[in-house]
């Protein structure tokens, strides 16, 4: 029990405000790591990260996915109820958040809730654990909130991933949104990105 108690914010309030902040720093400013200071620890395959988004978006109102790994571990779904209440499902359509301790793990994004024309923004948002936020393939991103274009280089994405992307991407203004975490950071990547290889 005393697991399942522990590894929330040490100190709530001011954790979970920095954190929803660095979260809404990311979607405005896509392909910028934004820190996720003081993030909770992590809690067998829930990473800080991972968990420091939980407790900052979940609660008994908000559907959450989890996948095999994290669904699988004693710990988890305890820890979730604890502090957050958030129901978790089996079914990716219904939820409102996606957690994903890597991107093997995650089924493709079309199986997600992507919204309606009416309401755009009940599509799922994805928070995916990577290895790093860098080192891996460069890619070019362009869209609001970039000016211009800039590169990324997240470490552990699916080999389809700029395919899936491109057909998310072309359900604007439906789609889901993606943030990756690593390194104690957060990178947002919106629905109404551009991602593309290379420079």
């Amino acid at each position: 029990m005393d697991a399942v108690l522990d590894g929330g914010f040490t100190a709530p309030v001011l954790q979970s405000q920095s954190c929803f902040r660095a979260i809404m720093d990311a979607l405005a400013n896509p392909g910028t790591p934004q820190s996720l200071s003081q993030p909770a620890a992590s809690h067998g395959p829930l990473t800080g990260e991972l968990a420091s988004v939980l407790l900052t978006l979940a609660d008994q109102d908000t559907p959450i996915w989890l996948d095999e790994a994290l669904r699988n571990d004693a710990g988890v779904a305890p820890f979730i109820g604890f502090h957050t209440g958030a129901p978790i499902v089996r079914e990716p359509g219904r939820a409102v958040f996606a957690f994903a301790s890597a991107a093997s793990e995650l089924p493709d994004f079309d199986q997600f809730n992507l919204g309606t024309q009416e309401y755009p923004d009940r599509s799922t948002t994805i928070v995916l654990a990577v290895p790093s936020l860098s080192g891996g393939p460069q890619l070019t991103i362009a869209g609001p909130g970039i000016k211009g274009h800039s590169h990324i280089n997240p470490l552990g994405l699916n080999e389809d991933f700029l395919t899936q992307w491109a057909a998310n991407r072309q359900l604007y203004p439906r789609g889901i949104d993606l943030l990756l975490v690593a390194d104690g950071q957060v990178m947002g990547l919106p629905r109404s990105t551009r991602i593309s290889e290379g420079h």
